[in-house]
């Protein structure tokens, strides 16, 4: 077994204590960061299997987005993991069952891939160009209506989730952009001509002017 191998191994080990750790930590944060070290090995073992492409995605956007967002919403909440953890031993069995159907069924899927006898000489002219461009030549030209197609359902499903969940307040002051866009200039601004309150006076009495001490108008 070359390096290779022992360190292909090396980083499965790991990967699949991370992923059992994820499940069975106490601390909702703790279990996050088993994900993040979960993330972070499977990333490497694609990166050995030359695919780039998946490494970099996942380290970019699952550890580097997701996992850190969602370790800030846990430390924030300060969630108690003991209400989740309610019958967990009571639904380990049909779960152990479940899970080990679904690796069954991913194992009969996979397993035609293993059955090579030789593998295939890929071209020249191809390898050059890396796995990153091909894959993207690939999407967008045989797999661009799949693509567009699972485009179109995700936003859709992500306007679902936001009308789902949107809940409007009675104390919020919110603008009805329909109005604004209609507004006009005359409706910006109004001068209305109003009548003064207290009347002004016809003529005002005059009054007589202060005598000042020490001018020439002092009697003594």
């Amino acid at each position: 077994m070359n390096i290779t191998g022992v360190l292909f191994y090396f980083f499965a080990a790991v990967l699949l204590v991370a992923s059992f750790r994820v499940i069975t930590a106490k601390s909702t944060v703790h279990a996050a960061l088993y994900l993040v070290l979960a993330f972070a090995n499977a990333a490497v073992i694609w990166m050995m299997l030359k695919a780039e492409f998946l490494a970099i995605a996942l380290v970019l956007v699952y550890v580097g987005a997701v996992m850190v967002l969602f370790l800030f919403v846990v430390m924030m909440l300060d969630l108690k993991g003991d209400e989740f953890r309610e019958g967990f031993w009571q639904h380990l069995p049909l779960a152990g069952f479940i899970g080990a159907l679904i690796a069954l069924e991913m194992a009969l899927v996979l397993m035609g891939g293993f059955r090579l006898v030789e593998a295939p000489v890929p071209d020249p002219a191809l390898v050059k160009m890396g796995n990153t461009k091909l894959l993207g030549i690939e999407v967008y030209t045989k797999y661009l209506y799949p693509l567009q197609i699972a485009a179109v359902l995700l936003l859709v499903a992500i306007i679902a989730a936001i009308a789902l969940t949107l809940r409007k307040r009675k104390d919020s002051r919110t603008q009805d952009p329909s109005q604004q866009v209609l507004a006009k200039k005359a409706d910006r601004l109004r001068i209305v001509k109003m009548e003064p309150v207290i009347e002004v006076p016809a003529s005002v009495p005059t009054q007589a002017a202060p005598v000042v001490p020490g001018t020439s108008g002092d009697k003594k």
